[in-house]
């Protein structure tokens, strides 16, 4: 009698909530063969999703090992997009730190050319005798644009001690001078100006230019390796869930053709992002110190008439001590004493000419300039909120086309999406309904980049009134709570993402909206329940 109470119990269960049949996974089974993935454990109509840990847990089309399949491609894809808008902007700073380091090595090679050439004409013997003065003058230049360790004031003052030595020795050849005389008469100099003001005055504009072409060509590499190192960012399990729950769960949940909602897109984008967007204020000031520095570079004649004019200047230099060396050897003689007569008989050397041209003003150098520097500020100013749109850039092959009153997948069903958008940043994202981050804990690559920006904006800064000055990189210093800095292997990196424990409460965005949809899908449960409750009746009954 009992047993047939039951079955008239569950009749009339399923008569109240209904027999509706599953549906066919045949879309599913369609995208995730395209993915690559085998067709063997994908039912062939929905199943109930009790076992998932990120979809929705009413009826689907996808198992656990479906879902662990795809968070992994979730991450391996979300972090591949990340790389590769990254990739074009590194590729654009290096592009034009390559244009821009080809301008002005091609400048130092144009000036030194130059040199040669002028100064075997004008100056014979005199320059083929010391020609190597000259070469280790641009090739220390050239090493300190490079940035190796090379004392750009020192190379100038050795340069032209230098300079003075020798061409004391070849326009004094009657008189037997040795080292200790040099030596005195190049303490001499620094009152007795044997090459008049030009010293000082091509020091002034040679550090002011140099620096700044180095300190700008300095900005663009450190700038294009923040973007590497930054876009190689870990993503964490909290943002490759939210973006499996977005990218992939409409599947599970067969509607296939839903995509994201904007906002919620936006709201997943910034919560893994927020890291990266903190380098925004820095990347900011990058810019404008950089940009500073182009305008310095680019105003008439500055950079092409100190490099090229260098051969014109040095000649003036020379000619100078040539046309007043009897004032000079009369003084150092006076202060260091005559020095004894030479044996050997040489003719005396004749004053040179300075052959050098002003070709620093020619319009196809001018030009060529202006040119390199305006692209290079354009893309300066293009790049400026490069880490705040990049989670809308990031959005806009992913999200809807529809409005959001019109119905896109808000993470949960095709609705609308309520929850405001967040702001930028790790402290925007404490209340993000999507990506469940920890504020307290920043990424420490992205804070070493934050430093090594700082320190750049403060050598551009210097750079701009001709001073360089190397900032102690304090970045491995930084400590303090939440850190996120782990010791021994606790930060060994699982690229093999496991479904988490669906014992854990798993918090959605809409938990009214939820609750019903899940009650909806899931009914079909109950009569089961109820023949389990029914039997405990009747056994407590029979006693």
């Amino acid at each position: 009698m009992g047993f047939v109470v039951l079955v008239l119990l569950c009749a009339l269960t399923g008569l109240v909530f209904g027999d509706a049949k599953p549906k066919a996974c045949l879309d599913l089974r369609q995208f995730y063969s395209s993915k690559g993935f085998s067709l063997n454990e994908v039912p062939q109509t929905e199943i109930s999703g009790e076992h998932l840990g990120v979809c929705s847990r009413s009826y689907t089309c996808c198992t656990s090992g479906m879902e662990e399949n795809l968070l992994n491609l979730s991450r391996r894809e979300f972090e591949t997009q990340v790389k590769e808008s990254g990739r074009t902007l590194q590729a654009s700073l290096n592009s034009q730190f390559k244009s821009f380091d080809d301008y002005f090595l091609e400048l130092f090679n144009r000036s030194e050319a130059s040199l040669q050439t002028s100064f075997q004409t004008g100056f014979g013997s005199l320059f083929s005798q010391n020609a190597k003065v000259f070469q280790d003058l641009y090739s220390d230049l050239r090493h300190y644009y490079r940035g190796s360790r090379v004392n750009l004031e020192e190379a100038l003052n050795e340069f032209w001690a230098r300079l003075l030595e020798r061409l004391f020795k070849a326009l004094n050849a009657q008189y037997m001078i040795g080292e200790e005389y040099l030596e005195c008469v190049a303490k001499q100099s620094e009152t007795l100006k044997p090459f008049g003001d030009t010293p000082r005055e091509l020091k002034t504009k040679i550090t002011h230019t140099v620096i700044a072409a180095k300190t700008f060509s300095q900005g663009l590499v450190i700038s294009g390796e923040a973007v590497r190192k930054v876009s190689e960012v870990y993503m964490s399990t909290e943002c490759v869930r939210a973006v499996m729950k977005m990218t992939y769960c409409p599947y599970c949940s067969g509607v296939a053709f839903a995509k994201p909602c904007s906002n919620y897109c936006k709201n997943v984008m910034k919560g893994c992002l927020a890291n990266q967007a903190d380098l925004d204020s820095e990347w900011r000031n990058l810019a404008d110190s950089m940009l500073e520095v182009a305008d310095k570079l680019s105003r008439p004649y500055s950079v092409d008439s100190v490099v090229l004019s260098l051969p014109k200047r040095i000649a003036e230099a020379i000619l100078y001590m040539q046309d007043n060396l009897n004032t000079f050897n009369n003084k150092v003689f006076q202060a260091c004493g005559s020095p004894a007569q030479s044996s050997k008989s040489e003719d005396q050397i004749k004053r040179g000419r300075n052959t050098a041209e002003e070709v620093s003003g020619t319009p196809g150098a001018q030009l060529e300039k202006l040119v390199r520097l305006s692209d290079v500020s354009r893309m300066l100013r293009d790049m400026m909120q490069y880490w705040v749109h990049l989670p809308r850039n990031l959005c806009l092959d992913r999200e809807s086309e529809l409005s959001e009153t019109d119905g896109c997948w808000n993470g949960m069903k095709v609705d609308r999406y309520l929850p405001e958008v967040m702001g930028d940043g790790l402290a925007s994202q404490i209340n993000n309904p999507e990506v469940e981050i920890d504020i307290t804990k920043p990424d420490m690559t992205v804070r070493k980049q934050i430093m090594e920006l700082k320190i750049m904006i403060n050598r551009l800064k210097y750079a701009v009134n001709g001073n360089d000055v190397d900032f102690q990189d304090t970045s491995d210093d930084i400590s303090g709570s939440g850190s996120g800095m782990c010791a021994g292997d606790q930060c060994s990196r699982d690229t093999r993402l496991s479904v988490p424990n669906t014992d854990k409460p798993i918090v959605y965005g809409y938990p009214s909206e939820n609750k019903k949809v899940v009650k909806g899908r899931s009914s079909q449960n109950l009569p089961c329940v109820s023949l389990y409750l029914l039997s405990l009746v009747t056994v407590l009954l029979r006693r």
